[in-house]
């Protein structure tokens, strides 16, 4: 009997004949599905765990209000990545349990370690933390590797152009490293938008890149010159990508940096009639001036303070604030993964109440039908009910 298209792909994976196996053991049964405690389950579960348990190995201070952490496995294991995804690491500050995502921005040819790059930002509660308190020895839980900002070799163009913005190119170095470094067949322009030549990451290891390979290409595009400046100045706005890379609509644009900068590029982007298909970007979780969002109720200004009902425990929260981050603030414990509305596992239902529902939320329908909501993308605009 000739094999399925399902059958051919397992066939080729590591231990493909064993999930065969239990396929065909299913089937005789009259269940096409894999059996509880099956060989696939237990290979899936050895390589990905649902909890990381990582160890600080290194430490480097890179002098630009940033840090670069190197996290080793604590059983000396780490699952194996795609470049641009993350992991998300959880702490407890001050009593406070939370956590953070962040892109891994060491290549996936590698797993001796996963680096992230932890920048200082203004009321910085965990980057605060991650910079001035975390050493060597440290031990920390995360989940992932996940996301979905990546290169799909299926839909994407082999064409890249990719938009960063300060912290925001630490996707793109796992990306670029990975592709200059395993000499892989890709074409990467990288325009990469800093306040300051001081303030870019990485800046001369991608300088040292572009002097290398020539299917990689990198402009810094500095907001604030100095004098003397002599490289491209200003926003990365359509007339700029224009005379930089001409050759734009062959590529698959990914944008990953602020929100005002993310929204912007997407915007100059659309009006050069790039379509949505060809744009890829990456949230870095929910804006703190949320009141600044289009649509935010007339006359709150983020401050408010509302009564956040969960079962039997009536919390204090605020306008401007999450209710993701409101419970946690609480001691509540929340399943929490992404922070930018995109993987589902913070989500809850609505029981009663009114909601601020921030972009980017990525909403199941049978969630939207059902009353379900991303507690890190909605902010109570009045009291609210909800069922964890």
């Amino acid at each position: 009997m000739a094999k399925t298209i399902k059958e051919t792909l397992l066939g080729t994976l590591v231990h493909g004949e064993e999930i065969l196996e239990s396929i065909r053991v299913s089937r005789s049964i009259s269940q096409d599905k894999i059996p509880v405690g099956n060989i696939a389950d237990k290979k899936v579960a050895a390589l990905h765990p649902e909890r990381l348990s990582l160890v600080v190995a290194d430490v480097v201070d890179t002098g630009k209000n940033a840090r670069i952490i190197r996290f080793a496995g604590a059983d000396g294991y780490l699952p194996p990545f795609e470049a641009g995804q993350y992991i998300n690491i959880f702490t407890a500050i001050d009593g406070v349990r939370t956590s953070r995502p962040y892109s891994i921005s060491s290549s996936p040819r590698q797993r001796a370690y996963y680096e992230i790059t932890v920048a200082r930002t203004a009321e910085g509660f965990v980057s605060d933390y991650m910079i001035d308190k975390v050493q060597i020895g440290d031990r920390f839980s995360a989940n992932g590797p996940a996301g979905v900002f990546r290169y799909q070799p299926v839909f994407h163009s082999k064409k890249s152009l990719y938009f960063a913005g300060g912290s925001g190119i630490t996707p793109f170095m796992s990306m670029i490293r990975e592709v200059m470094e395993a000499a892989l067949d890709r074409d990467i322009v990288l325009l990469y938008g800093s306040r300051t030549p001081e303030a870019a990451l990485y800046h001369d290891e991608l300088a040292a890149y572009a002097e290398k390979y020539p299917n990689f290409k990198y402009h810094l595009v500095i907001s604030e010159p100095a004098e003397g400046w002599q490289g491209e100045t200003g926003f990365i706005n359509a007339g700029l990508i224009a005379r930089l890379v001409p050759d734009y609509a062959e590529r698959t644009a990914y944008i990953c940096g602020p929100q005002v900068m993310n929204d912007f590029c997407k915007k100059e982007l659309e009006s050069m009639g790039v379509p949505a298909k060809r744009i890829r970007r990456e949230m870095f979780g929910a804006r703190k001036d949320i009141q600044n969002e289009p649509g935010w109720p007339e006359g709150l200004t983020g401050n408010e303070v509302f009564r956040l009902t969960v079962g039997d425990r009536v919390i204090d929260a605020r306008s401007g604030e999450s209710i993701l981050t409101a419970l946690e603030r609480a001691g509540v414990r929340v399943n929490v993964c992404c922070r930018s509305g995109e993987c589902s596992l913070c989500r809850v239902k609505l029981v009663s109440g009114n909601v601020f529902l921030a972009r980017g939320m990525l909403r199941r329908y049978a969630d939207e039908q059902y009353g379900y909501i991303h507690s890190c993308k909605a902010y109570p605009i009045g009291d609210v009910v909800i069922q964890l």
